[in-house]
């Protein structure tokens, strides 16, 4: 009997060493995960503070520069340090609606540098009214650097960590100090971007754009509850432990339809689900459900799949992807709309797959609702091989297609697609299928991240 309890005890002890193990090694890799998501949005916070900066000390130089060649370069900079530091800023655990206005200026800081370099390769000059305006972005943007500053110490000293933000423990944000970034930029938003002015330019994201009618969306509004209806609907969401509406208007990212922005708790503990619904018409703009992705179970061909299915689900048909970004725990997809074979470059849809199950993480649907319609495709006016003419010679054509591609001003222009190489990267060349302008000329990039178009 006595040997019996022995072995029991034994039993139990060895058990409950097993268990003490099993509970240490949990603690552990959990730390280790948390400690990776943190390092990488700090990783990524200064990063894009190192943009922002590069992107006023150039603005500050174009405005004593005398030279076209040194004006190029440093608008090039420009644009393409705003740029990256958009999508930095984009993927920081910040509350969008504390985001947008800082969002769109950095997206029209590029946009502005791109158009303004258009306008050198046309042998035209910067005017006294256009180095006013970049002297106006000049000084916004040494106030975000500043700003920024600001939170560069906080992190240094310890006081503002990301993690518990990225968890969606916001409940408190006003309170927290964990969430000061959160904070910080809603007053630097509410303080210095109130008075941003509105840029007149020929450009996709200037204001006249941004401002155009969306034409994808139902003339019809909704009300705050049929919104709230049309989120959970789309979530597959029955009974949320908690939504809250904590923004109504217009600057959803670059697109500036007006919207419900809702954060959505399906069960208590959670992680939160920030969705935007538009007032007009009631259909989902965007939509971001951040989750930690520990490993990887699925492949870049099953993700495909998942995001084909999400779209076919909500309605959205005759898609296809156009390229992809790859992410450590997660794969960005780029849709455009197909019809009668040509692609329609302006009607583009963003969905984003985490790579542990295939669940949809984010979606932005803004740049479809804002140029989708039923459109009648034109005849070309020059043929195809008067088109070809206009390719440079000893590029080796692979595919040509038909195509539209936006304008400036997101206006539709219908062309010839060439997709081949050269000298060998891979290029596509759009000549104007009525006049037979060359209109753009993309770099194809394929590496272990996916493809780009640049």
């Amino acid at each position: 009997m006595r040997d019996k309890k022995t072995i029991i005890s034994v039993l139990l002890l060895l058990a409950l060493v097993a268990v003490g193990v099993w509970g240490y090694n949990e603690y552990k890799t959990k730390n280790y995960y948390k400690n990776q998501l943190t390092n990488q949005y700090q990783r990524m916070f200064y990063d894009m503070k190192d943009n922002i900066e590069t992107v006023q000390t150039s603005l500050s130089k174009s405005l004593v520069s005398a030279s076209e060649e040194k004006d190029v370069l440093l608008l090039s900079q420009i644009y393409q340090q705003a740029y990256f530091a958009h999508d930095k800023l984009s993927q920081l655990p910040v509350a969008h609606s504390n985001l947008a206005k800082t969002e769109k200026f950095l997206t029209q800081v590029a946009d502005y540098s791109y158009s303004l370099i258009a306008r050198f390769m046309k042998g035209e000059k910067l005017d006294d009214k256009e180095r006013q305006v970049l002297f106006r972005l000049q000084d916004y943007t040494e106030q975000l650097t500043r700003e920024l500053e600001g939170a560069h110490e906080k992190i240094a000293k310890g006081d503002l960590t990301l993690f518990k933000v990225a968890k969606g423990q916001n409940q408190e944000i006003a309170k927290s100090n964990q969430n000061i970034l959160d904070v910080q930029m809603q007053k630097y938003e509410e303080e210095q971007m109130t008075d941003y002015p509105e840029l007149i330019y020929d450009g996709p994201f200037s204001d006249q754009v941004m401002n155009a009618v969306p034409k994808g969306l139902p003339k019809n509004n909704v009300s705050r509850e049929q919104a709230e209806k049309i989120a959970l609907d789309f979530l597959r969401i029955k009974n949320p432990a908690e939504v809250k509406l904590f923004n109504k208007g217009k600057g959803t990212g670059t697109s500036n339809i007006e919207a419900y922005t809702f954060s959505i708790t399906p069960k208590k503990g959670d992680r939160n689900i920030i969705i935007g619904v538009s007032v007009q018409g009631g259909k989902i703009v965007w939509m971001q459900n951040p989750k930690d992705v520990k490993e990887k179970n699925i492949s870049e061909k099953e993700a495909l799949k998942k995001a084909e299915e999400f779209l076919n689900k909500n309605g959205y048909k005759n898609m296809q992807a156009n390229y992809s970004t790859k992410y450590d725990d997660s794969i960005l997809y780029n849709f455009v709309y197909e019809k009668n074979g040509v692609p329609i470059y302006t009607d583009l849809i963003k969905v984003k797959v985490a790579l542990d199950d295939g669940e949809i993480i984010a979606a932005d649907m803004a740049k479809y609702l804002i140029s989708h319609v039923d459109r009648e495709i034109p005849k070309p006016k020059i043929s195809e091989n008067e088109a070809k003419e206009k390719v440079r010679i000893g590029f080796n054509i692979e595919r040509v297609r038909l195509a539209i591609i936006p304008d400036n001003g997101n206006k539709d222009i219908l062309c010839y697609e060439f997709s081949g190489k050269y000298k060998g990267s891979d290029f596509i060349v759009y000549i104007n299928a009525m006049d037979g302008t060359q209109e753009d000329i993309l770099r194809i990039i394929k590496d272990e991240n996916g493809t780009l178009m640049m």
